[in-house]
């Protein structure tokens, strides 16, 4: 189970501000780009679960990964979530032609998601997604991502942080936004939801 905060930012300016007040605890910046899959006849979506292929710097690094049963409320997410390394090439060569997950047999994730969720003989298809630059900081004991998420529809930019105690680190989080009046508001749906929705939260 995968818990996080998840604190939305209203617009660019707030995230320049929030990303200057954490420049001296800036760890490293990551260039996602998420791309999902589900099963031809709706096999994953329609059991609250998806497939994503996440790109780093392009080719240099892809993880694969099930996330299942999504909840977020009050900020607060929490999903079910497996993930494991997958080759580059091969991930680069699946969005061009999704049928190739169903022949993977070295991965023991996609081996689980053709047995749990029985996706048929028609296999995959993608869905497309979205790019994210992701800025990762080591503050006041807590790993902190500031992201900007860029779909074809507009930007999104949210502060989260993945925690053992979401509350407590929310009310951290809260005290130290509202003293540097950075505005935030509690997110409502994943990233993936809002480029399901083809809209930007309002």
């Amino acid at each position: 189970m995968e818990v996080e905060v998840k604190l939305r930012l209203p617009d660019a300016s707030t995230h320049q501000k929030l990303s200057d007040l954490l420049s001296p605890f800036h760890v490293q910046t990551l260039i996602q780009e998420n791309i999902f899959f589900d099963g031809s006849n709706s096999e994953l979506s329609s059991n609250r679960a998806i497939l994503r292929l996440r790109f780093y710097d392009g080719f240099s690094r892809c993880v694969l990964a099930l996330k299942a049963k999504p909840v977020i409320s009050d900020g607060v997410s929490r999903i079910l979530e497996l993930e494991e390394p997958f080759d580059p090439v091969l991930g680069r060569a699946c969005v061009a032609e999704p049928w190739r997950l169903q022949a993977v047999d070295s991965s023991s994730l996609l081996k689980r998601v053709r047995e749990e969720y029985v996706v048929g003989e028609h296999g995959f298809v993608c869905l497309g997604g979205f790019r994210n630059v992701r800025g990762v900081y080591e503050w006041n004991g807590l790993k902190l991502e500031l992201d900007e998420s860029n779909y074809n529809f507009g930007t999104c930019y949210e502060l989260e942080c993945e925690s053992l105690n979401p509350e407590r680190d929310k009310k951290v989080l809260e005290r130290f936004l509202e003293e540097n009046g950075i505005r935030f508001k509690y997110s409502e749906v994943s990233k993936f939801g809002v480029f399901r929705s083809g809209k930007l939260p309002e």
